[in-house]
């Protein structure tokens, strides 16, 4: 029954205008960075604007688009009574929560790799584009924590208009409010206590978390600065890397359980 559910689920996902107007702008959009940095700037190893670009691409866009079309497709089910429908089916609320967050992981990770397809295609004929493995890693990460995130926020919202704000607010939330807070805060307390909150908010914050482990992954962390100097350190060691595996975890998990528990309030579970 789940893998049917999986299954339906990803080929409406698929069929979504949304989606297919999602992936034609990634489509553009890494094209456009791809002839920028072919045409017009030199070839330069490491951190190029190039690689900034496309990482600021992905964490910027992927939460946007996974947090609103995720949240509103749970939403959507609960407002037109799909929902309560499967819910009379030998399928426990769990199931139902893994399986549209399967579909949804898959959505895009089809729409990732067929973005990075064309521009592998289309920048055969500039010389060659070359990307780092890293790019990959955060990608799917990125897709994981906030297919997660949207599943729990349509699970909360009345509505799919609901869900759409919801997910608005939590997407500004983490991409802009959080940074200007911390400019702010900056100006009126110690250095110390600055450098203290901002790796604190590092760990709360999925899009600064995975930005950190993309440097990390890269060997480009002096791109940081040396106020990350001893978080850095400590993350590259044994220990330090079983956290950071092990709390990107709970970032995936941790949504999906509180959202298992909310929906289960629309029916008796089997």
């Amino acid at each position: 029954m789940q893998g049917k559910l999986i299954v339906l689920e990803w080929k409406q996902m698929l069929r979504s205008r949304w989606l297919q107007l999602v992936a034609i702008l990634f489509i553009f959009v890494f094209i456009a960075i791809v002839m920028i940095q072919q045409l017009a700037l030199p070839d330069i190893d490491g951190f190029t604007r190039q690689t900034a670009s496309f990482l600021n691409l992905l964490l910027f866009l992927l939460p946007l688009f996974t947090l609103t079309i995720g949240s509103m497709s749970v939403a959507g089910d609960v407002e037109s009574g799909w929902f309560s429908l499967l819910k009379t089916y030998p399928m426990k609320t769990f199931q139902y929560v893994l399986g549209k967050f399967v579909a949804l992981v898959l959505s895009f990770i089809f729409i990732v790799l067929l973005a990075f397809g064309v521009v592998f295609t289309f920048g055969g004929f500039f010389g060659g584009v070359h990307f780092p493995y890293e790019f990959l890693i955060v990608a799917f990460c990125l897709i994981l924590i906030f297919s997660s995130i949207a599943i729990l926020l349509g699970s909360l919202a009345k509505n799919r208009l609901h869900a759409l704000s919801l997910s608005l607010v939590i997407w500004a939330l983490l991409l802009l409010l959080l940074s200007y807070a911390v400019m702010a805060i900056g100006t009126i307390v110690p250095g110390h206590v600055l450098q203290k909150l901002t790796i604190g908010i590092l760990h709360i914050n999925p899009v600064d978390w995975l930005r950190f482990g993309y440097f990390l992954l890269s060997g480009q962390t002096a791109v940081l600065g040396p106020t990350y100097f001893d978080l850095i350190e400590f993350y590259q060691s044994v220990l330090g890397k079983i956290m950071f595996v092990g709390l990107t975890v709970l970032w995936m998990i941790i949504p999906l359980l509180l959202a298992t528990i909310k929906l289960k309030k629309f029916g008796v579970e089997k």
